[in-house]
């Protein structure tokens, strides 16, 4: 595997590697050839290599999946359909991709081809990018390789998670955070970030009297948002937008919250294109409860009220329904609930992160020199009477980016032993999530445009959705 120093050195590689150059880009004539001998070289790059050299690789990446008909696309007609009542039955699994990226990613696709399952998605939260070391245009790279290298067939679609509104940095210089969140999405979209989720949440006031004025804010910067993302979406790529009107690990939210929230909402975006989906809480948290042995304790999720939301979701507001955080460490047996209660699609990321830290052949120094790192540099996030086990689980996702290409270049055997349990954790949870066979459901819904549309980062005007009357059959 060849990591390349400069654009140069790439395109002669590229040169002898079963792809040609053609009109809109790179070209795969022999899939196989490239994917077996080339693409693994292609994404250390993207990630790792010279700095004149990650670019060109990115493009090459894209370019490559777009001859070979793998797009990143926007879920938002499958859930508008949903919002109709023309769907039902399953709960799209939302993935946090933050360890070990491509080969979880492999992992994922590799799970959902062999049930054809089409309706998942890959999610990077605004936190995530920072400690995991993974900005918009790498993650979507590395996804998008993961997909070639798994012979992906039809859309990947990629997400912002929690482009959340810090409140300290609020009270202090509100138009800084704004501004730094609208910086984000814009380069979210270049990188075909073609669902974000807008968490602003962190601000509703529970100090005020009634429901509306509680989350009078959430609704306005919601909606404010709603407005940037419309107005920088690729021509015809209409974007799926998420809101929020709990802050997973607090109080559980309610069907009034909900409708206060969105007549707000609606009342400050005043027409257009709004939200497709609602983030709830039903009583978990982000990593789940820790005891003091550093194992995540049961917890219990409040399925009804998560149904009662989808339903005013779905029949008051047209949305797809309500969605669950914090999920991925729930007892096995809660996930089959999620379909059957109408969860619309359900966020998983720290279970992942738990399978490469405490896989058997995970190298012991590493995990070690990890904590030692931990201990280190965050001992002031430990809290009073926190044992050390509960704060190495609790802050060693801090660890993720710093160690980064220490955990990306472990053995080939490693890697392959840690991707097959990763692989058999996504199999049951995407069998028990009820997306097995919705491949055909969302290209009967999803129908990504010609696939020289990828030949840029954010291609702009030229990356859409054939419309309806003219998708044919």
């Amino acid at each position: 595997m060849n990591i390349y120093s400069t654009a140069a050195d790439l395109e002669d590689d590229l040169d002898r590697s079963g792809t040609i150059r053609r009109e809109g880009g790179l070209a795969v004539v022999d899939p196989v050839r490239f994917r077996e001998e080339t693409l693994d070289g292609l994404v250390w790059t993207a990630v790792f290599g010279g700095r004149d050299a990650k670019e060109p690789a990115r493009r090459a990446i894209r370019e490559a999946a777009a001859s070979l008909g793998i797009l990143p696309a926007s879920i938002l007609p499958l859930y508008e359909a949903r919002g109709r009542g023309e769907i039902s039955g399953f709960t799209v699994p939302a993935i946090n991709v933050r360890m070990l990226a491509y080969d979880t990613a492999r992992a994922a696709c590799r799970a959902a081809r062999k049930i054809d399952a089409g309706a998942i998605v890959f999610e990077i939260a605004r936190s995530e990018i920072g400690y995991t070391d993974q900005r918009p245009g790498e993650y979507a790279a590395v996804m998008i390789a993961a997909a070639i290298r798994e012979d992906w067939d039809g859309p990947v679609f990629i997400q912002g998670d929690h482009f959340q509104t810090n409140p300290k940095k609020m009270e202090a210089d509100p138009d800084r955070e704004i501004g730094a969140i609208e910086a984000l999405i814009e380069e979210a979209i270049a990188a075909t970030f073609y669902q974000i989720d807008i968490d602003t949440s962190t601000l509703v006031d529970l100090s005020k009297q009634t429901l509306e004025e509680q989350q009078a804010v959430n609704s306005k910067l919601t909606a404010r948002f709603t407005k940037f993302i419309r107005a920088r979406e690729p021509e015809g790529m209409p974007i799926s937008i998420g809101g929020e009107i709990g802050e997973v690990g607090k109080a559980n939210s309610t069907p009034d919250e909900l409708r206060a929230y969105m007549n707000g909402y609606l009342r400050e975006l005043g027409g257009g294109r709004g939200i497709s989906k609602v983030s709830v809480q039903t009583g978990s948290s982000h990593g789940g409860v820790v005891g003091p042995d550093g194992t995540v304790m049961r917890v219990q999720i409040d399925f009804e009220t998560l149904r009662r939301l989808s339903k005013v979701a779905r029949e008051e507001f047209g949305l797809a329904g309500a969605v669950q955080h914090g999920a991925s460490t729930l007892p096995a047996e809660f996930f089959g609930s999620f379909p059957e209660h109408d969860c619309a699609e359900i966020h998983l990321a720290t279970e992942f992160q738990n399978i490469v830290y405490d896989h058997p052949v995970f190298p012991l120094p590493l995990k070690r020199a990890v904590e030692r790192w931990l201990f280190e540099k965050m001992a002031d996030q430990k809290k009073k009477g926190e044992t050390d086990n509960q704060f190495l689980y609790k802050n060693r996702k801090q660890a993720i980016g710093v160690f980064k290409e220490q955990v990306w270049n472990l053995p080939p055997g490693t890697r392959e032993a840690i991707r097959e349990t990763l692989e058999k954790k996504f199999s049951f949870l995407f069998e028990k999530l009820a997306v097995a066979n919705t491949r055909e459901i969302v290209a009967r819904y999803v129908q990504p445009a010609r696939a020289a549309a990828l030949a840029g980062a954010g291609a702009g005007p030229r990356a859409g959705y054939v419309r309806d009357d003219e998708a044919g059959d």
